[in-house]
């Protein structure tokens, strides 16, 4: 086995911290002695120790002389738990091989340079590309303060949402709605708008078991979500917030008697700031969000900047309906070359249906 091989295994590791772990990086660390993996570890929780530190806890021998692979550039400042270098050095492990390394401007390149003063012969870079692409909520909330959003819907193949009466369920598989429920799990909170509670009374909670569910967001500029709607009267199951523009206490009691947490937001054409509200999103440590909107407020999102990735799921099925609905309304653009375009796609199938997934590139601004 090679470089490449043992970071597999790595990455494999890393991921049983999905959905576990965040704000933190997944991060899976092997240590191999003359070919024997003799320990391995994974982050496996926020605040428990990082995967270097499982790692050697699990050894089954001396690992003076080793090689340590680990999917992210081990950390070197005190955090939740003591820096992961300091536990390599102690340990007489001989050399790293790296991922990648850490966009944090606390660890970048100061990790690897505190081991190469060690006399720890480095190696950075094996499957960088998978490394980054498994941490890429952390890696953008590090870099922008902002939560990663991932704009998701639903569609026919002839791009309705729901019949012309408005009746949704069930549009796509159940290997895809398992697949919502993973991602649920996997981001920090899922948000949609006040017209999805008043239309489906939703829940928005993960339905897997042994999962977390994610913090519910509605957009709701008026405070019209119902009292009696099963997310508010599920807030002990799950943390619920109600981003509104509506500033009258009293109206707030209601929900607040029930847990929810009210925040109060400047208006944009009516509705709530959208980048007011992820900015604030952020500041509260939500990493990342599961965009699970209307057409009006998928609109809204794309036209105020604030969606990274879009995952759409195509039934082959088709309604017709002149005026059922899309899943993207508002004004949208007058010309195709202002239209919004993914990069990096990736299409996976899910039963009869299909998922597309891409990161949204910048519009256009020539014909």
């Amino acid at each position: 086995m090679n470089d490449t091989d043992y970071m597999s295994i790595a990455l494999k590791l890393a991921e049983k911290g999905c959905g576990k772990v965040s704000p933190n990086p997944m991060v899976g660390a092997v240590i191999v002695k003359e070919g024997r993996i003799i320990g391995q570890g994974s982050h496996l929780c926020f605040g428990g120790p990082h995967a270097e530190r499982n790692a050697l806890a699990s050894l089954t021998e001396s690992p003076r002389g080793a090689t340590l692979y680990v999917t992210l550039e081990p950390c070197c400042h005190h955090g939740k738990t003591p820096p992961c270098t300091d536990a390599i050095v102690e340990s007489g492990i001989r050399r790293v091989v790296i991922g990648t390394r850490d966009p944090n401007p606390m660890v970048s390149g100061k990790g690897t340079g505190v081991l190469i003063t060690n006399g720890i012969e480095v190696t950075e870079g094996i499957l960088e590309e998978e490394c980054r692409e498994l941490n890429h909520v952390f890696f953008h909330y590090i870099k922008t303060g902002r939560p990663l959003v991932v704009m998701k819907y639903a569609m026919t193949l002839d791009g309705k949402t729901a019949t012309r009466a408005g009746h949704s369920r069930w549009i796509t598989g159940e290997r895809s709605r398992q697949r919502v429920h993973e991602d649920r799990s996997r981001y920090f909170a899922v948000m949609c708008g006040v017209g999805t509670i008043l239309a489906d009374d939703s829940l928005l909670t993960c339905r897997l078991p042994a999962t977390r569910n994610p913090v519910r967001i509605i957009c709701d500029s008026r405070l019209r979500t119902p009292p009696d709607s099963r997310v508010v009267t599920t807030c002990s199951q799950a943390r619920t917030i109600l981003a509104t523009c509506c500033p009258d206490r009293k109206a707030w009691l209601p929900y607040e008697e029930k847990g929810c947490e009210i925040l109060l937001l400047p208006p944009r054409e009516g509705r709530v700031d959208l980048n007011a509200l992820t900015e604030h999103l952020g500041q509260m440590g939500i990493d990342s969000v599961l965009l699970e909107g209307g057409g009006a407020l998928n609109w809204s999102a794309l036209d105020q900047g604030i969606v990274n990735r879009v995952q759409a799921y195509i039934s082959p099925r088709l309604f017709g309906g002149a005026t059922a609905k899309t899943p993207v309304g508002g004004s949208g653009v007058e010309f195709p070359y202002q239209g919004y375009s993914l990069g990096k796609t990736k299409i996976t199938a899910l039963g009869q249906d299909i998922l597309i997934e891409g990161e949204l590139a910048p519009c256009s601004q020539e014909s």
